[in-house]
């Protein structure tokens, strides 16, 4: 298992996605969050049965499976229910994830977590990577991708941890303002950091 784990996390269409994929393509072990929430709620897996027990069969589609938009529309609005969804979710999530972590070879692994900051996961990495990106920026990338209105983008950023927060919680920061083939540069560099810091000696402790 890789002694040195990062915990990459960024607002919504910050380019998280392509950072992670770079990470693959040089060999590193990526562990992503989004993954491991759609495998906890497959069907037959407990955290389906959880899901719609608490939330109705309204939540599954005709083949079974999780609706997710059905989901997302009936706790997106309702902090009330949404903080009910995650206290179902998010152990099971973190469950799989450390799984994966422990069957993981390499150096060092990246753990990709939307919600890191939000979450207040900093315990369960060594240093934290942001993907920084103008609000602006942001907002036309969600209307786009996700054909919503700009009140509805700017719905979904408040619900996140705000820019300035994620800042404030980073060891590391990727500002995606320029092509994907300088974010990849980037990375690149970041990956030769983070090989010189897993293969760094701890730290001894003080002795008085």
């Amino acid at each position: 298992m890789p002694g040195l784990r990062i915990g990459l996390t960024g607002g919504i269409a910050s380019g998280k996605s392509t950072v992670a994929q770079r990470f693959t393509e040089l060999g590193v072990p990526v562990i992503d969050a989004d993954e491991a929430a759609r495998a906890v709620v497959l069907p037959g897996q407990p955290g389906l049965a959880q899901v719609v027990g608490k939330f109705g069969v309204g939540v599954l589609g005709a083949d079974g499976r999780l609706d997710r938009r059905a989901l997302r529309n009936q706790v997106f609005s309702d902090p009330a229910l949404r903080k009910e969804l995650e206290a179902i979710l998010h152990p099971l999530i973190q469950a799989d994830m450390e799984r994966s972590a422990t069957a993981a070879a390499g150096p060092y692994l990246v753990m990709a977590i939307p919600l890191l900051v939000e979450g207040g996961g900093r315990n369960r990495v060594d240093r934290i990577l942001v993907v920084d990106v103008d609000e602006s920026v942001q907002l036309q990338r969600v209307m786009t991708r996700d054909s919503c209105t700009l009140e509805q983008a700017r719905a979904i950023l408040a619900a996140q941890a705000s820019r300035a927060d994620r800042l404030k919680a980073a060891d590391d920061v990727l500002v995606n303002s320029a092509t994907v083939s300088e974010l990849h540069q980037a990375v690149d560099r970041l990956h030769e950091r983070y090989l010189r810091l897993a293969a760094a000696p701890p730290t001894p402790p003080n002795v008085i």
